[in-house]
C-alpha cells in the first residue's frame, strides 16, 4: 500500500473489497468482534480500506484512519456515517502516520501488514505512537508452513498477487515481525481459515502490547 495508489488497481481494489465485505464479515466477524471488545473511545486504524471494521466499533468512536488509497475514501466515509463513527481520515501510510509519539491507546490493523512495503518500519511506527501498555490488535494472513501445499501455492502466486493487490505479499512472517519489533508481550493465535481465498487462509489474530 502506497500513498499514491495506482489509478487502475486502486479503483479495482476499492471495488473488490466493497464487494466481498459481507463475505469477509461472515468469515471473520465473530473473531473480530471478540478481539475489538473493550476498545477505547479513540482508535487508530491502519489501512481501513472501505470500512470493513466499522461495524465492530461502538457508535461514537473516534477513528483516526490512515488510508493511503484515496479511491477507498468515499466508501469509507459512507461506512463511518452508517455506523455512527467519527472519522478522522488521513491519506498517509502505516510507516508514517504523522501522529505524536505515545499519543494513542489502541491501533487496529487487519489484513494490512501484508501490503506495506516495509513491515518493520510500520511496526516501529505503531510502537512509536502507542503509549506504554498500548495495544496493537491485528488479524493478518501469513506465510504457510514450509513444504506444505499451501506454501507452494503461495510461492507460485506471490508475484502476480502482489501486483494485483498493490503490494500484498503472501510470504510475510508477521508473528515473528511482532517479536522483532520489540513489543513487550504478544498473544497471537495461528489458525487456518476456510474460505474461497485459499492463498490467504493461513492467518494470525491477537494482541501485541507496546
Amino acid at each position: 500500500m502506497t500513498t499514491h495508489a495506482n489509478p487502475v488497481r486502486g479503483r479495482l481494489n476499492a471495488g473488490f473489497f466493497w464487494l466481498v465485505d459481507s463475505y469477509v464479515h461472515r468469515l471473520l466477524g465473530a473473531r473480530k468482534a471478540a478481539l475489538f471488545a473493550g476498545l477505547p473511545s479513540t482508535v487508530v486504524e491502519l489501512g481501513p480500506g472501505t470500512g470493513a471494521n466499522m461495524r465492530y466499533y461502538r457508535r461514537g468512536t473516534r477513528l483516526i484512519a490512515a488510508e493511503p488509497n484515496r479511491y477507498m475514501h468515499a466508501t469509507l466515509r459512507r461506512a463511518a456515517a452508517r455506523h455512527g463513527v467519527e472519522l478522522d481520515l488521513r491519506a498517509v501510510g502505516a510507516e508514517a502516520t504523522e501522529l505524536p509519539a505515545g499519543s494513542v491507546d489502541a491501533v487496529v490493523c487487519t489484513l494490512v501488514l501484508c501490503t506495506v512495503p516495509d513491515p518493520a518500519a510500520a511496526l516501529a511506527e505503531v510502537r512509536r505512537i502507542l503509549r506504554p501498555g498500548g495495544r496493537l490488535l491485528l488479524v493478518e494472513h501469513v506465510a504457510a508452513a514450509p513444504g506444505t501445499a499451501l506454501s507452494r501455492l503461495q510461492r507460485v502466486l506471490r508475484p502476480g498477487w502482489r501486483w494485483a493487490f498493490e503490494g500484498c505479499d503472501l510470504g510475510r512472517h508477521t508473528a515473528q515481525s511482532l517479536v522483532q519489533a520489540g513489543f513487550v508481550t504478544t498473544d497471537v493465535l495461528r489458525y487456518r481459515l476456510r474460505s474461497l481465498f485459499w492463498p490467504v487462509n493461513e492467518q494470525i489474530a491477537g494482541t501485541a502490547i507496546a
